[in-house]
């Protein structure tokens, strides 16, 4: 059984920044791939980034060049960091631990990007 406990949501004006956390328990952290995805209401949740448990990264188009997914194993911690933020990534975060073994999903966190 693996917990993720994301934070670090909330409102922010357009171009702001926003840095999301997720902890994780677990004592082989450094061995999973992490993600984070995001949904709104009335679509199927999208990839936003994923990060390997060598350090490898991708991105969904729409955040490349504006977001960026890293990792302290030390922490169990997976960050994302958001910058230049857009009113269309208003969605709940969720984050997500993927291979070795099954996924598990933390509860979401909101953030909301309006003037």
């Amino acid at each position: 059984q693996v917990q993720l406990v994301e934070s670090g949501g909330g409102l922010v004006q357009p171009g702001g920044s926003l840095r999301l956390s997720c902890a994780a328990s677990g004592s082989i952290f450094s061995a999973y791939v992490m993600a984070w995805y995001r949904q709104v209401p009335g679509k199927q949740r999208e990839l936003v980034a994923r990060i390997t448990s060598g350090g490898s990264t991708n991105y969904a188009d729409s955040v490349k060049g504006r977001f960026t997914i890293s990792r302290d194993n030390a922490k169990n911690t997976v960050y994302l960091q958001m910058s230049a933020l857009k009113p269309e990534d208003t969605a709940v975060y969720y984050c997500n631990k993927g291979a070795p073994g099954p996924d598990y999903w933390g509860q979401g966190t909101q953030v909301t990007v309006s003037s």
